[in-house]
């Protein structure tokens, strides 16, 4: 079977390329801010809170380290790829080094879809809550006008177009911004944590698994269960273990995020050192906050309070014990929260369009960096305004689920290309080496896929109708204007079971 597989070599020496290079400005604590800056947001002030109050009760702690793991056996494979392969793409890139063409293009049309849609969606969110935050202190504001019958979120289109700016005008000068919204979002949060500390009543933690209860689930909706529920015929599961890992796939997905600070590898100086160190300095500090959240939701009221709810959020905790002012705050950390995110997404999607572009399997001429700050600046402004305009005019919270599918397939394909790479090409410099492979590679491949399978039926149809709109467009256009196709410098033949290699 011939695969076209793009080497290791050949994508190092693109990073090259004097008019399609990125610039290496960014160091460790601009990568862990990055990456706190795109997994602390809205989420955690009501992930947790939803979790615990429907699924798993105190538990809800134990979910949340749960899925930090899960997540971290995913981000030691980015962090191994990322550190041999230093080049803009992320998974993309990682899967064209190992599994082909083919699968590179099908990941890096998901990656554009996850990041898209998330920006997006969140940028919708974010107009929401300016509304919400102004509104806590006392001052009314329209988020939204009408123009012929049409609702317009102005607020969406405003900050993307201000984030898309800044990344055309740089990278670092993004990255600075970032930083500050970032160190503020946290500074929020560390003080509702603390201020919460002060009415936690250890009686909340009692009983810390709750008792199992039977919920009804088989007869759903085809279309809004999970699909390994529609095809088991199982009910969902409320409280207990089951319960507890229920809550743990639902938390997960605050922690999605982090694949996208190893679209920026070929931007990061001594990206064999500072890549894995910055990622997994941004992990260590997003689980302790979200855990630290979920130890003093759950001790500052009982988690059949939150049940009662029909939206429950850390801000319904502190409203129960008397404290109203908290909205206030939480309204503008949660603010400061989506902005960042919102930043990191669009940086995102332009570094994988670029990388896409470079390859030849989108239009060559988007990936041509500028002169002086080295940034796709046609990639940023035409995907910038894409995206402002389907914020502002269109209701995207429909394709919430698109988000977590998109980014979990990416995990499956990276853990198992580091498989492949550990196989093919033994010989690669490594700054960082995933332990006790192929066993935890292949685990969080399992672990990824299986969360795949608990999204809604919905969700895998609108996936693979997506899926197949990407194939044609391959076949119709990036097959044929593949440099790899042109030039013919690295069509390759599986090895034979004996080993060999035909070139």
């Amino acid at each position: 079977m011939n695969l076209r597989v793009k080497s290791v070599e050949a994508s190092l020496a693109d990073a090259d390329d004097t008019e399609r290079s990125l610039k290496r400005s960014l160091g460790t604590w601009d990568l862990a801010l990055m990456g706190i800056a795109v997994a602390v947001g809205a989420g955690i002030f009501s992930v947790g809170a939803q979790a615990a109050a429907n699924f798993a009760g105190p538990s809800v702690i134990v979910s949340f380290v749960l899925a930090a793991v899960t997540c971290g056996l995913a981000i030691m494979c980015y962090a191994e790829f990322a550190s041999t392969v230093p080049v803009a793409g992320s998974a993309y890139t990682f899967t064209y080094a190992t599994m082909g063409e083919l699968l590179a293009w099908i990941i890096g049309w998901d990656l554009i879809l996850e990041m898209f849609t998330a920006a997006a969606v969140i940028a919708k969110y974010w107009g929401v809550y300016l509304g919400e935050a102004l509104l806590a202190f006392g001052l009314p504001f329209p988020s939204t006008f009408t123009i012929g019958g049409l609702e317009v979120s102005w607020p969406a289109f405003l900050v993307v177009a201000v984030f898309t700016a800044l990344l055309v005008a740089g990278t670092k000068l993004t990255a600075r911004v970032g930083a500050v919204f970032t160190i503020i979002k946290v500074a929020i949060v560390l003080f509702v944590i603390v201020v919460g500390f002060f009415f936690v009543n250890a009686a909340n933690y009692v009983p810390f698994i709750p008792e199992a209860v039977p919920t009804e689930g088989g007869s759903a909706d085809v279309w809004t269960q999970s699909l390994v529920s529609w095809a088991t015929g199982a009910a969902p599961a409320q409280y207990g273990i089951f319960g507890l890992l229920a809550a743990a796939s639902l938390v997960f997905f605050a922690f999605i995020g982090f694949d996208v600070v190893a679209t920026s590898a070929e931007e990061v100086r001594e990206p064999q050192k500072r890549l894995p160190r910055g990622i997994f300095l941004g992990l260590g500090i997003v689980t302790l906050l979200y855990v630290l959240v979920s130890i003093v939701m759950t001790g500052m009221v009982s988690y059949a309070d939150l049940a009662e709810e029909e939206a429950p959020s850390l801000a319904t905790a502190f409203r129960l014990v008397g404290q109203d002012w908290a909205s206030a705050v939480i309204s503008v950390g949660a603010l400061a929260g989506l902005t960042t995110v919102i930043m990191v997404l669009l940086l995102g999607l332009s570094r994988i369009v670029f990388a896409l572009s470079r390859d030849g399997l989108l239009p060559r001429w988007l990936s041509k960096t500028t002169e002086h700050t080295k940034t796709p600046a046609r990639i940023q402004i035409i995907g910038g305004a894409t995206v402002a305009f389907v914020a502002a005019f269109t209701d995207v919270g429909l394709l919430e689920e698109m988000i977590n599918i998109g980014t979990l397939s990416a995990f499956v394909l990276v853990s198992l290309g580091i498989v492949v790479l550990r196989r093919t090409r033994p010989d690669l410099p490594r700054g960082f080496r995933v332990p006790w492979s192929p066993v935890l590679p292949i685990l969080s491949a399992v672990l990824c896929f299986w969360l795949m399978l608990n999204l809604t039926t919905l969700t895998w149809v609108r996936f693979l109708v997506w899926l197949a709109l990407g194939i044609v467009v391959y076949l119709l256009y990036g097959r044929r204007h593949s440099r790899i196709a042109g030039e013919r410098v690295s069509e390759v033949e599986l090895p034979t079971p004996q080993g060999s290699v035909e070139r």
